[in-house]
């Protein structure tokens, strides 16, 4: 029987804080909610993101006991439902970053969560029914896990940036977390992704990210989550494999399916575990034969070992990346238009270093100061102005850093090495000219000659022959040849 209503302020209050509470954590229309809301929160509310949970609790106070969900009519629970998850989520912020913590350097068998008993006891007390509260308390691990491997492998202020993490977000959680909790928080290995970006950008780390960050079901009777989020995530580098062999390590084989196959093997398929993710990187390299054997695991979420009859059940995410231009391998029949589009439910592209720098300045002392934590520890802060100064003197200002994050990592620790890091030019002209070249494509200057030339010297830089940039224009040889000298005389 209904015997409490909210009041209209009540109702005024928790309509925008659902918005907050299913919001994606890293948009400024998020944060501009939260500072609506609370208002007197001082400082940045990026560094204090508990500043909304200190003001929303006390307005919850008489809400917070026993059944309290039970006493409301429906229209009224569902405005009070996510309140109440969000104060409960706050007080275990603190355990669960200390969970994930431990449980980030151990493999084998999850962890213990001794204060998950309590968590789940507090929202069924609330009036959720067990099931749910589980649930609940699950996703609230999940959120952590995500923020954690969002916030720290994937740091910067650029836009560039803040749209990765968007983007990274809302795969993870879709673009409005009440559908996700509603009706996909457990149908999410339908949603294939594909991570764009050159080499060195750091897809790695964005895949890890999501393939880190599943959602694993909380067991109450055993008091510990389902799954090791560590061992969740398995990555391939499909290109160190030759074309004879990759199949065996998608899939597996039995012993005996092939000459030298002496024992079982079990493929990265069989080994990722229901709650976790595959990532396959380098997919613009697999052949047209195994491509369509991965469409096959995508389309009916089975696969067979080589030499093997059983069909096995994978019930992962699958994430791909590659620095090659997908659109023309496709239009040049080395990618099959099937397979595309049942990867790409999801599209993401991994900025590089000199998009993050032209954005912001400030981006590459930040990465610096990031790197030396992970090289030096808590050494590293004092060596910070060292290594800025070196590479402000060894580095020209538009250098365009061709192999991006990972190219910077290494002139950091070549700077502890030795003092200074001298880059290679020759890559650096490349990248300049295919950046002059966007520029001038963007302001509409260039001749159909000069575009011609600039984009035959550029194909060139990156195929190396004339006939390989006869082959992409369809240009004849000789005519390939003469822009590609025009350019270099030029």
């Amino acid at each position: 029987m209904v015997s409490e209503t909210l009041r209209p302020a009540d109702r005024d209050f928790l309509r925008p804080l659902s918005d907050v509470v299913f919001g994606n954590p890293f948009t400024a229309q998020r944060m501009a909610l939260i500072r609506r809301l609370a208002p007197e929160a001082p400082g940045d509310l990026t560094s204090d993101r508990e500043a909304l949970a200190r003001v929303v609790a006390p307005k919850l106070a008489s809400f917070v006991r026993e059944s309290a969900l039970t006493r409301l009519a429906a229209d009224d629970r569902l405005l009070l439902e996510p309140a109440l998850l969000y104060v409960t989520y706050h007080r275990y912020v603190p355990q669960l970053d200390a969970h994930i913590e431990r449980q980030a350097d151990k493999s084998g068998e999850p962890l213990g969560v001794p204060f998950g008993e309590q968590a789940v006891g507090e929202l069924v007390q609330m009036g959720f029914d067990e099931e749910r509260a589980a649930r609940f308390f699950a996703l609230f691990f999940q959120l952590r896990r995500a923020f954690f491997f969002i916030d720290r492998a994937l740091a910067g202020e650029s836009e560039a940036m803040q749209r990765l993490r968007q983007a990274l977000w809302n795969n993870m959680f879709t673009h409005d977390m009440r559908t996700y909790e509603a009706a996909l928080w457990n149908r999410m290995e339908d949603f294939s992704t594909v991570l764009l970006g050159e080499t060195g950008t750091g897809k790695g780390s964005a895949a890890a990210a999501i393939g880190r960050s599943i959602f694993i079901p909380y067991l109450v009777r055993e008091r510990r989550f389902a799954a090791n989020f560590v061992e969740s995530f398995i990555a391939i580098n499909l290109s160190q494999f030759p074309e004879t062999l990759i199949e065996s390590e998608l899939f597996g084989h039995r012993k005996g399916a092939f000459t030298g196959a002496f024992e079982r093997h079990q493929g990265v398929f069989e080994r990722c575990n229901a709650h976790g993710a595959l990532f396959l990187d380098e997919i613009g390299e697999v052949p047209l034969p195994i491509q369509i054997k991965l469409l096959q695991v995508l389309q009916e979420r089975t696969f067979t070992a080589l030499g093997d009859r059983e069909k096995k059940r994978f019930s992962g995410r699958v994430i791909a990346a590659t620095n090659r231009p997908l659109g023309e391998l496709r239009k040049g029949g080395r990618f099959r238009e099937d397979f595309y589009y049942r990867l790409c439910s999801d599209v993401i592209h991994v900025p590089t270093l000199r998009e993050r720098i032209r954005e912001s300045p400030r981006e590459l002392a930040q990465l610096v100061r990031l790197v030396l934590a992970r090289t030096a520890g808590e050494a590293g802060a004092a060596l910070h102005g060292h290594v800025l100064e070196a590479l402000a003197r060894d580095v020209p200002a538009e250098y365009p850093w061709p192999g991006n994050v990972r190219e910077l990592e290494q002139a950091v620790r070549r700077v502890l090495l030795t003092g200074h890091y001298l880059p290679d030019a020759a890559p650096a002209a490349a990248y300049d000219r295919e950046d002059r070249l966007i520029e001038q494509l963007r302001a509409g200057t260039l001749s159909a000659e000069e575009l011609l030339t600039a984009y035959s010297a550029m194909l060139y830089e990156r195929l190396g022959s004339y006939a390989a940039v006869a082959e992409r224009t369809g240009l004849d040889p000789r005519t390939s040849r003469k822009y590609v000298l025009s350019a270099k005389s030029g």
